[in-house]
């Protein structure tokens, strides 16, 4: 077994936001046409012409990746501020409509949105999602059915969406609800090797039931770009130390699990149909909430077991030199996730308005 090289890739999806009326605004193709000169080969299109992805440079550390995200951000935001508008952060908009949002034109979009209809039209959402590099795609496939116990962990941190269409949802992560009503979403099922993935990537193929293996949209997935393990679960994080605990996070995770195979060990690997009892926790309560140990079959306290996997982690993470990153965690815990946050803006001030200027203001770098 080779030791992976754990290379750092953030990619983020952004909202574009009208600051007059705080609704989203149809303007991506001005982004793109500006921000290529800026930020080369980083900036994308998303399914919604109000939405704009950037991604970082292939990153050795999480000090690289902060200086990378930091950098990505603010070209975003002055791309967005020289032509009068805002950007921000977060899993939904507090009030926009789907229905009101223009397709991209872009690649594969209009031809995505034919395939899906509804389900896909309604994809106002927006995540952020971590690349680790594991060039061996045989390790790749074993610490895939392992890190899929802590999805929901990384999840609850993340949870940055409880509005949707100008209600409160009663969730911490409604984006989730929206992304699931696609086929492939989800956590991963188990797979025996590399090989058992790519038979069930090429029977997919091979009936037209997707176009491409990116059409595979599951929280966790290997890269089909880049000798990755993509993690996909976290909503759009608001603050850039938020986006940068949860990358430091996934890496340190996926950290251990290499040491353990190392040793000859392994974390257990649980069913989906009792990870997604965990991960229904993490959308309704985010760390408000209690998550289930399946090995003591019992109820735990979310900060109770942020506190286990920092312990569990501890003894990789100054090789990684990501201490600080991770160490955010316990802020979030204080502090609330974007959701708290947002909820407490929208009981003081009964204003989804005054919800987009928090979070525009928290994107801000």
């Amino acid at each position: 077994m080779s030791t992976p090289s754990l290379t750092i890739g953030i990619e983020e999806e952004y909202q574009i936001v009208d600051p007059a009326t705080r609704e989203l605004c149809s303007y991506v193709q001005q982004f793109l046409e500006q921000g290529r000169a800026v930020l080369p080969d980083q900036i994308r299109p998303e399914f919604m012409q109000s939405q704009v992805e950037a991604g970082t440079r292939i990153c050795q550390d999480i000090q690289e990746a902060r200086r990378e995200l930091t950098r990505m951000r603010h070209s975003i935001r002055e791309l967005a501020e020289r032509e009068g508008l805002w950007v921000a952060a977060a899993g939904t908009h507090p009030f926009s409509l789907w229905e009101h949002q223009t397709i991209s034109p872009f690649g594969r979009y209009p031809e995505l949105a034919r395939f899906l209809q509804d389900v896909g039209r309604r994809l106002l959402i927006f995540g952020m999602h971590v690349h680790i590099g594991i060039e061996d795609r045989e390790l790749l496939i074993e610490v895939m059915n392992q890190l899929r116990y802590f999805l929901p962990h990384l999840h609850a941190l993340s949870t940055s969406s409880p509005f949707w269409h100008g209600r409160d949802t009663g969730l911490k992560s409604y984006r989730s609800v929206v992304f699931e009503s696609l086929p492939r979403t989800g956590i991963p099922p188990i797979f025996n090797s590399y090989a058992d993935y790519r038979r069930y990537m090429d029977t997919l193929l091979a009936t037209g039931s997707i176009d491409a293996p990116t059409h595979i949209w599951w929280d966790a997935r290997p890269s089909e770009k880049f000798p990755t393990l993509e993690i996909r679960i976290p909503d759009m994080c608001t603050r850039v130390e938020e986006t940068l605990c949860i990358a430091a996070l996934v890496q340190a995770i996926v950290a251990k699990l290499v040491q353990l195979r190392q040793a000859n060990q392994s974390w257990r690997l649980y069913p989906k149909h009792l990870l997604d009892e965990n991960k229904w926790r993490a959308v309704r309560y985010g760390i408000k909430g209690k998550l289930i140990d399946f090995g003591k079959t019992r109820e735990v306290s979310f900060p109770t077991l942020i506190e286990e996997l920092l312990a569990w982690i501890d003894d990789v993470v100054d090789d990684l030199g990501s201490r600080a990153e991770i160490e955010y965690a316990h802020t979030i815990l204080s502090q609330g996730t974007s959701a708290d946050r947002q909820l407490a803006v929208y009981r003081r001030t009964g204003d989804f308005r005054a919800v987009v200027d928090q979070v525009a203001e928290e994107t801000h770098v």
